[in-house]
């Protein structure tokens, strides 16, 4: 086994500076439960979902979130801030490791255009290794809409996906779905930890490399402790779920080359004619 602790905390946050919140969350749950080894929070969760609160990285927010993983002696993954960099404004999840060290950060791909607006896209990729455990791969919110995200990452040797969101509109269900199915499809655990409370609907979910759901919150305050194996995503991929579908070696193996990816999005009339990126507006159908 390569046994792995990890906690999704699924908070009630309101707007605004919630990093001592999370601190002595982070600690709560290592003195409680000392066999944790990894925190992961929602999307945004330090401040919000207001860009006025955005700051660069390295600074102070982060350095907070250092010194309780630091504390703690866990992997933490404090959700994600908006982040200033020159002129741009970043939506970022920083990786922090038990000595208090922030090993990479994560610059969501796709931010939730048209209503995350004066967000800037990410243009990279990010894994990162637990020594003597496995293959970690970070995705945020609207990302895991776009499942070539999740492939990106199986494919760059992602054995779990952590998934930090923060959604409080009514397609928390189609969410659920779309984790589910990327873990099964990609073989992978997937840890989707959303925030509750004024900023969320809560509803978070770990599912597992064949799809199973492992669990599935309810809309409050809740900490989510799982116990993840490793060799199960190993064996999973090596066999298939309950010895059936093996969908990431069919995958290697086909000699198809994709036509989207081959001639590119916008060379598609579907997709050209779809108009452009926007909110929606009133509409009502004239009378004749």
């Amino acid at each position: 086994m390569r046994p792995f602790g990890i906690v999704g905390l699924q908070l009630q946050l309101a707007k605004g500076d919630n990093t001592a919140r999370i601190a002595a969350e982070v600690a709560a749950v290592k003195a409680r439960m000392p066999w944790v080894e990894m925190v992961v929070l929602g999307e945004l969760a330090l401040f919000g979902a207001s860009t006025a609160d955005a700051q660069p990285m390295p600074g102070d927010a982060e350095a907070k979130m250092c010194e309780a993983a630091r504390a703690a002696g866990v992997w933490l993954i404090p959700g994600t801030l908006f982040e200033r960099d020159g002129e741009r404004i970043y939506n970022t999840a920083p990786i922090i490791d038990p000595n208090g060290r922030v090993v990479d950060r994560y610059r969501k791909i796709f931010p939730f255009h048209p209503y995350e607006q004066g967000v800037s896209s990410g243009d990279r990729f990010v894994v990162f290794d637990v020594p003597g455990v496995g293959r970690f791969g970070l995705s945020i919110c609207y990302d895991m809409w776009f499942p070539e995200t999740i492939r990106t990452l199986a494919w760059m040797g992602a054995e779990v996906i952590l998934h930090p969101g923060m959604t409080n509109t009514v397609d928390r269900e189609a969410e659920l779905a779309i984790s589910r199915a990327s873990a099964a499809t990609n073989q992978v655990y997937f840890v989707d930890i959303n925030v509750a409370g004024p900023l969320g609907v809560g509803r978070s979910g770990v599912f597992g490399p064949g799809g199973e759901v492992i669990h599935q919150a309810a809309s409050g305050h809740e900490v989510i402790a799982i116990e993840l194996d490793l060799d199960q995503v190993t064996r999973v991929r090596e066999r298939g779920w309950h010895g059936l579908g093996q969908p990431l070696k069919s995958l290697r193996d086909t000699p198809i080359v994709f036509p989207p990816y081959a001639k590119g999005f916008p060379a598609s009339p579907a997709f050209a004619g779809l108009g452009p990126l926007e909110k929606p507006q009133v509409e009502r159908t004239k009378k004749p």
